[in-house]
């Protein structure tokens, strides 16, 4: 995966699915904190965005996706957990298959085998819980990045676009 510590800084080259189900988006957090964020994952090295954001979805959901286009290119720089961390992500848009089980469910939970967190840690897995918000609901949450907030009630679809987020101001 990219996804390297320097200095004290730790990059990571991550790839996002902006999933939607009318006026609901799929989110999801790990099960140990707080806040919501865009279901995906870090590009493995060699490895396309677009085939991450398929790949990471088959890993976290169990199926297959279609990526739709890319929505944006986001800068962010943030904290997390006392140590900064600069990331270059792509978000996709992303549709699931029609007839998914997925789509409209109560919330529900996965376990994802192996990994590396954000901080570098090895994790033998990690617990997801993915959840739908209807689109009123995401000004009122946890979303990480915050411009999320704006960017998935505003047009998405008008995209690509880049973001810069600086979260450490």
């Amino acid at each position: 995966m990219i996804s390297f510590t320097t200095g004290d800084w730790r990059f990571h080259f991550r790839s996002a699915a902006i999933v939607r189900d009318g006026d609901f988006i799929l989110l999801h957090r790990m099960a140990k904190d707080s806040f919501w964020a865009l279901p995906g994952g870090r590009v493995e090295i060699g490895e396309t965005a677009e085939a991450a954001v398929r790949r990471e979805m088959r890993e976290e959901l169990g199926t297959d996706v279609q990526v739709v286009g890319l929505l944006a290119v986001v800068e962010n720089l943030f904290i997390y957990r006392g140590r900064p961390q600069h990331g270059l992500e792509m978000h996709f848009k992303v549709t699931l298959p029609s007839d998914s089980p997925l789509i409209g469910s109560e919330p529900f939970e996965r376990v994802e085998d192996g990994g590396v967190g954000l901080n570098g840690d090895n994790t033998a897995c990690t617990r997801l819980l993915f959840k739908w918000f209807h689109v009123s609901e995401v000004g009122s949450i946890d979303l990480r990045p915050s411009f999320l907030r704006d960017f998935l009630t505003a047009d998405a679809d008008a995209g690509p676009r880049h973001i810069v987020h600086d979260g450490l101001l």
